[in-house]
């Protein structure tokens, strides 16, 4: 079983240094035509999703900065921590070894999110506040009724969508066939299976936790079109409305630039984008077995009726 690809961290690596001359670079073409977008990619980096508070205002750092960045951002989020108790050295989990932190951005941007320019999520709309109160309420109150009350991370139902960075399992391969790119993920070993016969989408009354995918291509990107979500796959407080737009171009040999835009008007007050450098990598893909949905479910179960026998004395 393989739950990740971690390497020893090496701060002087986690920032990129300036580049070069850049060489003129031609993209390449599978053998029926399509851009070659194939191959194994990890989409791991230290840039966070949403701009942090304390760098409100600031869209870039400049490569001292980004180096100081990295190095805090290692030493907050290091699982070979031993301070908190018992408890809190269970829930980091797995430690260093298994964690795959990536590096800073090469453009040293301060988030992924690129749209709004605050490099921040929209507010939820009135009705995604309410959605989002009730979800907090029913946890609060209902963690460990049954196995539906856990996360879909812990019943091994995948990551979701879009593709976010994590901190383990960011790896990914592309292959393509005439008419269709498979795009199967690391963790939970989840496959897309993506036509590009410009087939509509499926019936509304037919969803799944990845929606469901339709691509075609826009010169060298690879533009996908998601919808029919189920209720259960949130995206940051989304429901079965959310409308993904998917953007796959490679820029260079070493780089497949993922864009996703996230449209979701009973949920957020306006779209959003974020923008993500997918870096080519020599890993491959492993099974995912995923322990915790298989084994710890009962003990997860368990452990709850345990606590609410224990209150009631």
């Amino acid at each position: 079983m393989r739950f990740g690809f971690g390497t020893l961290i090496v701060l002087a690596l986690l920032v990129p240094g300036a580049s070069g001359q850049a060489k003129k670079w031609t993209a390449p073409r599978t053998a029926d035509g399509q851009p070659d977008i194939g191959g194994f990619w990890t989409y791991a980096t230290l840039t966070p999703l949403e701009r942090p508070a304390e760098l409100a205002g600031k869209a870039t750092l400049t490569p001292e900065e980004a180096a100081e960045f990295a190095k805090q951002t290692v030493d907050r989020v290091s699982t070979d921590r031993r301070d908190g108790g018992g408890a809190a050295d269970v829930g980091r989990s797995y430690n260093e070894f298994w964690r795959d932190r990536g590096s800073v951005v090469k453009t040293m941007r301060t988030s992924l999110i690129v749209d709004p320019p605050d490099g921040k999520v929209p507010a939820l709309t009135p009705d995604g506040q309410k959605r989002e109160a009730a979800r907090a309420e029913l946890a609060r109150l209902h963690p460990a009724d049954g196995p539906e009350n856990r996360n879909t991370w812990e019943r091994c139902l995948g990551r979701g969508l879009p593709l976010v960075p994590s901190s383990y399992n960011n790896n990914f391969q592309i292959v393509q066939t005439p008419g269709y790119v498979v795009i199967l993920l690391e963790m939970v070993h989840d496959a897309r299976i993506i036509p590009l016969d410009g087939s509509p989408h499926l019936p509304s009354n037919v969803r799944s936790w990845l929606g469901d995918s339709r691509g075609h291509w826009e010169g060298n990107t690879l533009v996908v079109d998601v919808t029919n979500f189920i209720e259960g796959a949130n995206f940051r407080g989304s429901d079965k409305n959310l409308h993904l737009i998917e953007r796959f171009t490679r820029v260079d040999a070493e780089t497949l630039q993922y864009e996703f835009t996230v449209d979701d008007p009973t949920t957020f007050t306006k779209p959003w984008t974020a923008s993500i450098p997918a870096i080519a990598t020599s890993d491959k893909i492993y099974e995912y077995a995923c322990n915790e949905g298989n084994f710890a479910m009962s003990g997860i179960l368990g452990g709850a009726r345990a606590d609410e026998k224990a209150a009631a004395k």
